[in-house]
């Protein structure tokens, strides 16, 4: 195995979150960055020999760190020399090593076809390994379902050192890899997936508006449109506050109705005045361009921007962040978002982003996948709130905010359970508590990110890894039953 001569530099540029990264985080013994199988299945041997834990990572935006943090002795797997990328258009196929980002396959994509792409993520710095085992999801979602729904084949180091494809792991892990998390079965060193297809010309548009602008009224509506509109178009919700910075001017809160539309502007105009003529798009307001332009203008970058830039493994501006996430399934009322507002307009720098389901979402069933939001969820809500003054101090202040945000939303949002998404995760909703956390405690923070396909996923985990080698605080658990998988 080959270590990185440049351990500090790398353990502090994989980090996204740079909450995690001061003086009293726990620091690896080393961080392995393989460029072979023969390599990663050297690493899981001898830390097994050696009594260490391991951490996988491949993009590290791990919320919580997990991805690099452990409390007991480990080491780093480090994917990031595992990012090859072969497009097939023939068979409109791909196999993508897990270290590869979000960016460098979509740019792969775009080098190869003008008219495919693959319904994963915004954010291009996100890793592959770390985003397809969890779910996955983007602007595409209602279109082609997530990012795991169009997986076809994985390669998996396992606890024994084995390499398994598809035909050799079996359907109940491969099941399970592809949304529960893979760091809790092994190293998943690649993935085979399924392109789609995509139109030459797409439509976007991003229309903000302001408090007094009726945002409650727009919001209220576009709960009960966003999920029933053509599986074409993609409206998602990002809400800020904004201004209060300069003297004199009013802080106040922003919404951004942020669209994907897979089509030209003269097909999407009719479509939205007839389904949400409230919003006034206007043919001024519309741009099109294609698939993969539509790539950086969510990403945030300016139109003509090299495609260059989806290739950068970096976030540009990094900030100290808490998230948190739920899922809606009646729509909040009106009085409902105006208490969100207040509370907006109490911190500093908070954004709500909600992205609609519904299309195919609604026709796949919650146990097809372990993830299990599909049919009856009108949207996604991620929480978002950073800051830029390290600290305990400020930390506290800002998490207690977010805390508070989220028990007042508990009335509006699911229930029985109140569902998460492992993609965001989120330690306050429970943590394995010691090496071998039982399948019972477990399930309070387990149910809410699987629902009833957490039993499945640790049954498959007492398969595959009965001595439950691969394990962190929020890990699948052993069920203690089953047979012990050959």
């Amino acid at each position: 195995m080959r270590g990185t001569p440049s351990y500090e530099s790398l353990l502090e540029t994989s980090q996204q979150n740079p909450r995690w990264f001061n003086s009293t985080a726990s620091k690896p013994l080393d961080i392995i960055a393989p460029y072979t199988q023969a390599e990663i299945q050297a690493a899981i041997l001898c830390s097994r020999k050696h009594g260490l834990q391991v951490r996988i990572l491949s993009g590290g935006h791990d919320y919580e760190g997990l991805s690099y943090l452990c409390k007991t002795p480990f080491v780093v797997i480090d994917l990031v020399n595992l990012r090859s990328i072969h497009i097939n258009v023939d068979d409109e196929t791909a196999w993508v090593q897990s270290g590869a980002t979000l960016g460098e396959l979509y740019y792969s994509i775009a080098e190869k076809s003008g008219i495919h792409g693959f319904p994963a993520g915004i954010c291009p710095s996100v890793g592959i390994g770390g985003h397809f085992s969890g779910g996955g999801f983007g602007t595409m979602v209602r279109k082609y379902g997530l990012a795991a729904d169009n997986v076809i084949d994985a390669c998996l180091v396992d606890v024994k050192g084995r390499i398994l494809d598809r035909e050799t792991m079996g359907e109940d892990l491969f099941w399970a890899i592809r949304g529960g998390g893979g760091a809790s079965f092994g190293v998943i060193v690649s993935w085979k997936i399924k392109l789609v297809c995509v139109p030459p010309v797409v439509s976007v548009f991003n229309i903000d508006k302001k408090l007094d602008q009726g945002v409650t009224e727009l919001v209220h509506r576009w709960q009960y449109v966003a999920k029933q509109l053509h599986k074409d178009l993609f409206i998602r919700l990002v809400i800020q506050d904004v201004n209060g910075v300069t003297k004199g001017q009013k802080k106040t809160l922003q919404v951004s109705f942020n669209s994907l539309f897979l089509g030209t502007a003269d097909e999407l105009l009719p479509l939205m005045h007839h389904t949400f003529p409230e919003l006034g798009l206007q043919a001024e307001t519309c741009t099109e361009m294609s698939w993969i332009e539509s790539v950086l203008y969510f990403a945030g970058y300016p139109r003509g921007q090299s495609l260059e830039v989806l290739l950068n493994r970096t976030v540009q501006y990094k900030s100290y962040f808490k998230a948190k996430s739920d899922f809606v399934t009646e729509p909040i009322p009106k009085n409902g978002l105006e208490g969100i507002w207040e509370r907006f307009l109490e911190e500093e720098t908070v954004f709500m982003i909600m992205d609609p389901y519904g299309g195919i979402m609604d026709e796949i069933s919650e146990s097809k996948l372990p993830f299990p939001h599909r049919k009856g969820n009108l949207y996604n809500i991620q929480y978002l709130v950073k800051w830029e003054v390290d600290g305990v101090r400020a930390s506290n202040r800002h998490i207690h905010w977010m805390r508070m945000l989220y028990s007042y939303m508990k009335r509006y949002v699911s229930h029985s359970p109140r569902a998460a998404y492992l993609n965001y995760r989120d330690l306050d909703l429970g943590t394995n508590q010691q090496a071998n956390t039982s399948y019972s405690k477990a399930k309070v923070w387990g149910k809410k990110y699987f629902k009833g396909n957490f039993k499945a996923l640790s049954r498959v985990k007492s398969n595959i890894d009965p001595e439950n080698f691969f394990r962190n605080e929020q890990s699948i658990p052993l069920l203690q039953t089953g047979k012990q998988y050959k």
